[in-house]
């Protein structure tokens, strides 16, 4: 025989040498002990809870997601006594009524017979104001001047389209050249 056939044969006899009974009598007898011995606690689950219907008793109501329930509260408001407040619609806008308030500066203050007038500046024109006339893109109404600040009371829709007073102020714009 040749030195191969030896390494071979005797390869297959370490092979099935490790498939022999080594002790597993001996560790099957232990599982067997030990699973005799180990307790199982497992809870009960408990009964599932029995299920009620609803019973829906709006069917006669109105739906709440109905255009209609929309349109018969917009009326019941309009009914409404008063009306609320409401800016003037039919008056003729004054020119500075076609600026934003934002883009309007107060340059300063000038009184003529008694009366304070407010200059303000749109761009690079200035205009003579005084209390009473109007400024501003939102029913703006000038409703004092003092030597630093004129005071504006706007009329503007809130998020549910009432219209409500909003007080605005425009304050006295420092000009440049004073600080240098």
């Amino acid at each position: 025989m040749s030195i191969r056939h030896l390494i071979a044969a005797l390869a297959g006899a370490l092979v099935l040498a490790g498939c022999g009974d080594s002790n597993v009598q001996e560790v099957r007898d232990w599982m067997k002990q030990v699973d005799s011995s180990a307790q199982v606690a497992v809870t009960p689950i408990s009964e599932p809870k029995t299920f009620i219907p609803f019973a829906y008793a709006a069917q006669q109501e109105i739906d709440p997601f109905s255009p209609n329930k929309l349109l018969a509260e917009l009326a019941r408001l309009d009914r409404k006594p008063g009306g609320g407040l409401k800016p003037d619609m039919d008056r003729r806008k004054e020119f500075l009524e076609t600026f934003p308030l934002d883009t309007v500066k107060m340059v300063g203050t000038l009184e003529k017979s008694r009366v304070m007038y407010a200059l303000l500046q749109v761009d690079k024109s200035v205009y003579q104001v005084r209390a009473g006339q109007h400024v501003g893109q939102n029913f703006g109404l000038i409703t004092g001047i003092t030597e630093d600040a004129v005071n504006v009371k706007e009329i503007v829709q809130d998020a549910t389209g009432d219209w409500v007073e909003r007080m605005s102020k425009l304050e006295l714009q420092e000009s440049k050249e004073n600080h240098k």
